[in-house]
């Protein structure tokens, strides 16, 4: 019995140590397993530290955030420091000392808190606020239209970073997330290590406030989107009704261009040689650029009432501030529509007792543009031509302006005159001026007779009479012989030389026929001859009149 009980004492013996090596090697199994699991999340975290995690925008925020109300508490307590040293009556050195070391503490922590002043209240407002919409351009014109498709780019590329910044704050309350749990982990292993539950209590700060801030993001997100999408769509239709009118605009235009253009094929196939092709043409162009200035204004402009009213009174300002201006643009219309003056006629205008005779080059909306030409009056009175004269166009309303050429009319009338004796054969002097005139006049009488057959239809002329006409008075110093008779009004002067060259070459070869000058009779012994006065046939006479 006694053996029994020794094998059986020795039997649990046995048996207990082998439990109690069991365990043991449990427990170090189970030590290595925690030590290889404390290694592998020791790893990741390190792995989390390597991705650079300070860069991380949101990060910064909180972290710049905490630093903020950590320096903030720390003034307060360092401030009721010096507060509590202040208040002894007898601060010993030592505590003068620390004071002042208090005092400089304090400093430092004011200077870090006024760079982080930002961080004071809300600091992630800025990070979330959307992208400001400013200025939405109007569609109303071509351009506008290009300037929203820029503008519609925009919100696009502002949306798109928009949602960027949503991810990322999306993304890193993810990573925080597994940090937490590889902090939790962590702690299972090593339950009272200090430095791990503090990372864990900042983490879970750091989630809690990214997670309500990503709440409030993802609905300023939604509005702002929705924001977006409601003005892309009313900028697409305004554009659509924009290229729509501008079709619509464009094909009534081409249309009219159209028009335009056969009305100037027209002008140059039947008026190309005629006078008044040049002023047709420029008024044919004038109507068209200001019929495209008005399509244009009255297509494009919002609000035509309140152009009326600018208009209104801006014309009356115009009227008194530029008078002359305002009175050359009617003469120009008075000009074109009357046609008392065209491109190409020459003209006579008096201006201060100076006479400026020439050629119409011009006719603009303020003013008639004329190239002097060597006229009688130059050669009598001014003495000089070639020059440009500019001739404002109200002067039609206020001075004399003559017409050498109007209506088809190229000729005029032109006289010389020279003077015989008394004692001279006025008959063939008569005689004389009249074949001249009549000579070197008979090719503008027979165009003079046809043009003034044709202004009787427009104006009421009584007096057709187109041949020669010579007329004699008595001057001071003897007969004065008048000879008129029509001329090319451009070329006044080449008929006057020649017909005063043959009447003088006449008048020469006569022997009765002497030209009166300034002389003086010399009377001896009192005889003084009796003139000698030639007949004249007053029949003949009477039907020269």
């Amino acid at each position: 019995m006694r053996i029994i009980w020794i094998f059986l004492s020795l039997f649990l013996m046995v048996y207990a140590d082998q439990n109690i090596t069991n365990n043991i090697l449990q427990e170090q199994h189970k030590s290595d397993i925690q030590t290889k699991n404390l290694v592998d999340l020791q790893e990741k975290l390190r792995e989390f530290d390597a991705e650079k995690e300070n860069e991380n925008v949101w990060i910064k925020i909180y972290s710049n955030y905490k630093t903020y109300k950590e320096l903030k508490q720390k003034e307060s307590e360092l401030s009721k420091k010096i507060a509590k040293i202040k208040a002894k009556r007898r601060a010993l050195e030592s505590d003068i000392a620390m004071s002042k070391s208090y005092s400089f503490e304090l400093k430092t922590i004011k200077g870090k808190l006024a760079l982080l002043k930002e961080f004071e209240n809300d600091p992630f407002k800025k990070s979330i606020e959307p992208p400001q919409i400013k200025n939405i351009p109007q569609v109303n014109n071509p351009i506008a239209a290009i300037s929203a498709l820029t503008f519609k780019k925009t919100l696009k590329e502002n949306k798109k970073r928009y949602e960027q910044k949503y991810q990322a704050l999306k993304k890193t309350i993810e990573r925080l997330r597994k940090k937490q749990q590889i902090l939790m982990k962590l702690i299972a292993i090593k339950p009272n290590s200090v430095d791990i539950i503090g990372q864990l209590k900042y983490i879970n700060s750091e989630i809690e406030t990214f997670s309500s801030l990503l709440e409030i993001f993802g609905t300023t997100k939604d509005v702002y989107n929705k924001k977006i999408d409601e003005i892309k769509i009313k900028l697409d239709n305004d554009i659509a009704q924009e290229y729509h009118k501008l079709f619509r605009v464009g094909g009534f235009i081409l249309i009219f261009f159209v028009i335009f253009l056969i009305i100037k094929f027209l002008l140059h196939k039947y008026f190309a040689n005629k006078d008044s092709f040049y002023t047709m043409n420029k008024a044919v162009n004038f109507i068209f650029l200001t019929f495209l200035a008005i399509v244009l204004l009255f297509s494009y402009l919002d609000n035509v009432s309140y152009l009326a009213t600018v208009v209104g009174f801006a014309s009356a300002g115009i009227a008194i501030a530029m008078k002359d201006w305002f009175m050359s643009l009617m003469g120009w219309w008075v000009i074109v529509i009357g046609g008392t003056v065209h491109v190409g006629d020459r003209v006579k205008f008096v201006r201060d007792g100076v006479e400026y005779v020439g050629d119409i080059v011009d006719i603009s909306p303020l003013r008639m543009t004329m190239q002097e030409d060597v006229t009688l009056t130059s050669f009598m009175h001014n003495r000089r031509s070639g020059r440009i004269i500019f001739i404002p166009n109200n002067y039609v309303f206020t001075d004399m302006i003559a017409n050498y050429s109007h209506d088809g009319l190229k000729t005029v009338w032109d006289g010389i005159d020279f003077t015989i004796t008394f004692d001279s054969n006025i008959d063939a002097a008569l005689s004389i001026a009249k074949e001249v005139t009549k000579k070197y006049s008979k090719g503008y009488t027979d165009i003079t007779r046809k043009q003034l057959n044709k202004l009787r239809s427009h104006y009421h002329i009584k007096n057709t009479n187109v041949e020669p006409r010579i007329l004699s008075f008595i001057g001071e110093s003897g007969i004065v012989i008048s000879a008129w008779y029509l001329t090319n009004s451009y070329a006044t002067l080449t008929l006057r030389s020649k017909i005063s060259q043959e009447i003088i070459q006449r008048i020469q070869e006569s022997s009765d026929i002497r030209l009166a000058y300034q002389t003086h009779s010399l009377y001896l012994n009192g005889h003084i001859p009796k003139p000698s006065y030639p007949q004249i046939d007053e029949q003949k006479e009477r039907e020269d009149v």
